[in-house]
């Protein structure tokens, strides 16, 4: 009986296309991984696009994914359903370390298994593909996994063209995984032009070459494959840049903790999410570059204040490690290996010298138990109050004080608890597993590195994370790519992790969050095409469009319907000079104010009242409030409202407030001035008129010493943006036109 083929007809695009959906290869993937129907939706989609639209390359497809949310899983589905329908090879490239690519080879290797050892398939790694494939070798199908880095790439083009001249002719896919790392970059110089990465001129050359190529890039970051110019000009070369021809999203359940978890559910009080974030010091990260006795002594490693986070990071590791396996054994479950990441520096004595710290934090807990049990407890005593504070929101049973103090003294004890300093290619190789994963040895491992933990390594049961790379020289890719801390997380780990960064590199992840997330909406609704304003404001004070790839992360701001700005983490001046500008203030709001009533007033007379207001908050003490941007966003607010009432804004006053600095349950700064407990809060109010217009908050505070204020009453502004908002990206950063 002949098997009758499952065919599905392609819709709506350039070229018909009859994509069969029930071949061995893609079957065979779909019964191993049991995709949802989502990711199966997306695969025969990208595919289908694949076979019936030119990607070329200027134009290729684009499968856009999150950190760690399943791109891998999908783009070897795509592969596997591409060779069921006439695909005969697949190029993978890989990010540019060993440690990668053999990542990419073990995970092929095993998905296609089957059909390796029953030659319909074979799986390649470009520097160990033989010299002396046969016909009988050739005419099977072909996945060759190459790291983009020049000798691997030439090594390509020589199997391709010269070697093996035939597989130029066979219908081949290419796949580039983190696209954006090696196609044409941003480099940040003195002139602010634009520089061509070398490797992407080789893929190039590849693509035009191979007689029938499918391009498909795959990456979490797209930036700089978004927002680039229309041409780009390197010396007497004039390259196309590379522009999606579609865009297919990978799925993501909801089990996914992502940015949106760390950034957004966190302000959330009574959530998980709340407790995830630990803020560090800025000095501490000084203290954790070099060695420096003026500074810190390794011998006070367990006492002091210098690195009094990592020293707690190091024990809510342990604690929370402990508290997992303990639930896991009372369960009857499996005991599983924890990891913990610290990355702060490029440098690789940095990393020496944050091992010397964590090995000696290590031997003091351990000679503790001995010489200052009373020490040791009240440590671990305040890091297990911490845990349970958020482990108890799953309403899972939790361990005993007493039973996870005895594991966590043991686990120091017996070794079961390693650090290792991960900071070379040679290095990695040496710790990865089978699957191309970092192996945990143990079951509480620490790791220490630099530039080889930024990409793709995957490293499983993450529970913790010292971040602090500095937020200066973030680039939004690359800030994205570092974030381990995301994935597919059950919610019980969750509840023991922690992330340990500043204040200020907080801020600016969170700025790239809100970025990310705008993009992706535009993505999504409208496939890129003049879905996210870029605004600035020039030299004459005006507000001018803005050309998205100018744009410098660390200095945007990024609205969207109901995005709320405001000051946080700010400081007063001093009372001796509150007195004028709270006077002039004060005149400015009796002006306008109708009691609790909003009432519509004329964008000058708001930015009037938030002059006055920059003028009480203190630039030198405190997080800087980039006033700039506050009132760029409000003009460009006001000014996209209906014609009658073009350049109006909403003002809802409130009085008698008498908000903290910091919140006393998470040690972070105050971020909701506009949310008190009652029903009929303000910021419920701005929701509710705020259709058309912007809404700007003034709540006035006491500002009580006892409350971390300088005694001195002020006034506390949020911007609450209307619901009819596009997604806008506003850039403080001075620009110029090179």
């Amino acid at each position: 009986m002949v098997k009758k083929c499952k065919m599905k007809r392609c819709e709506n695009v350039k070229q018909s296309v009859i994509l069969r959906t029930d071949g061995e290869l893609y079957s065979a993937l779909n019964q191993k991984n049991n995709y949802s129907s989502e990711t199966k939706q997306c695969i025969e989609q990208t595919v289908e696009k694949l076979m019936s639209e030119t990607t070329d390359c200027n134009r290729p497809g684009m499968l856009l994914g999150k950190i760690q949310s399943g791109k891998t899983r999908t783009f070897i589905g795509i592969a596997g359903l591409a060779f069921d329908n006439g695909y005969e090879v697949a190029i993978v490239l890989t990010k540019g370390t060993r440690a990668l690519a053999k990542q990419t080879y073990e995970r092929l290797s095993d998905e296609f298994a089957d059909q390796q050892e029953l030659d319909a398939l074979q799986v390649f790694d470009i520097m160990t593909l033989p010299s002396n494939l046969t016909n009988y070798e050739l005419n099977q199908k072909l996945m060759i996994v190459v790291k983009k880095e020049k000798n691997n790439m030439n090594r390509l083009h020589e199997a391709l063209f010269k070697r093996y001249p035939q597989l130029q002719q066979k219908r081949t896919l290419l796949i580039d995984d983190e696209a954006d790392f090696a196609s044409f970059g941003f480099t940040k110089t003195k002139s602010e032009i634009l520089e061509i990465n070398v490797i992407a001129g080789q893929i190039d050359t590849i693509r035009k070459q191979l007689t029938q190529a499918s391009f498909l890039q795959v990456t979490a970051t797209p930036y700089s494959l978004y927002l680039q110019p229309a041409t780009l000009q390197k010396g007497n070369v004039r390259f196309q840049p590379i522009k999606p021809a579609f865009t297919s999203l990978v799925p993501v359940p909801d089990s996914y903790i992502g940015s949106e978890y760390y950034f957004k559910k966190s302000r959330e009080r009574r959530s998980i999410a709340a407790y995830l974030y630990e803020p560090i010091a800025e000095e501490e990260l000084v203290v954790l570059k070099k060695q420096d006795r003026r500074r810190f002594k390794l011998e006070e490693a367990l006492h002091s204040r210098r690195i009094r986070s990592l020293r707690s990071a190091f024990l809510h590791f342990i604690v929370g490690g402990v508290i997992r396996r303990l639930q896991c054994r009372d369960e009857g479950k499996r005991q599983e290996k924890y990891s913990f990441i610290i990355h702060t520096e490029m440098a690789k004595k940095a990393h020496e010298w944050q091992e010397e710290i964590a090995l000696e934090i290590k031997q003091q807990l351990t000679e503790a138990a001995e010489t200052d049990a009373l020490y040791l407890t009240k440590l671990v005593e305040e890091a297990y109050c911490n845990i349970v504070a958020s482990l108890s929101l799953t309403e899972r049973p939790v361990p005993s004080f007493e039973r996870v103090k005895f594991e966590a003294i043991y686990a120091l004890a017996q070794d079961h608890v390693m650090i290792t300093k991960v900071n070379s290619e040679r290095d990695v190789n040496e710790l990865l597993d089978r699957s191309g994963q970092l192996k945990l040895r143990v079951p509480l491992n620490i790791f220490i590195g630099g530039q080889i933990l930024d990409r793709g390594i995957t490293v499983s049961n993450l529970i913790g994370f010292y971040y602090g790379r500095n937020p200066r020289t973030f680039q939004q890719d690359t800030v994205l790519q570092h974030s381990r801390m995301f994935g597919y997380r059950p919610l019980e780990d969750v509840a023991v992790t922690r992330f340990y960064t500043t204040e200020a590199i907080y801020a600016v992840m969170e700025k790239i969050h809100e970025f990310d997330t705008a993009l992706r909406r535009a993505l999504h609704k409208g496939h890129g095409k003049n879905g996210v304003v870029f605004i600035q404001r020039d030299q004459s004070e005006q507000l001018i469009p803005c050309s998205p790839n100018k744009i410098v992360l660390s200095n945007i701001t990024t609205l969207k319907p109901y995005k709320r700005m405001l000051p946080v983490g700010f400081q007063t001046r001093y009372k001796t000079y509150m007195t004028q500008p709270m006077r002039m203030l004060d005149q400015a709001i009796k002006k306008v104010e109708q009691g609790d009533t909003p009432v519509l007033i004329d964008y000058r007379m708001a930015r009037q009242i938030v002059d006055h207001i920059a003028e009480t908050f203190d630039g030198e003490a405190g997080n800087p409030w980039d006033v700039t941007a506050f009132l760029s966003c409000l003009e460009y607010l006001a000014q996209h409202v209906p014609k009658r009432d073009k350049g109006k804004v909403w003002l809802i006053i409130r009085r008698g407030r008498n908000m903290g600095r910091m919140r006393q349950q998470t040690g972070r700064f105050e971020d909701a001035p506009d949310t008190p407990s009652s029903k009929n809060s303000e910021l419920r109010i701005a929701r509710e008129i705020g259709d058309q217009h912007p809404v700007l908050i003034l709540t006035e505070q006491q500002g009580s010493e006892d409350k971390g204020w300088r005694g001195s009453r002020f006034w506390w502004p949020i911007l609450v943006a209307q619901r009819a908002t596009p997604p806008i990206v506003f850039t403080s950063a001075t620009m110029n036109d090179e």
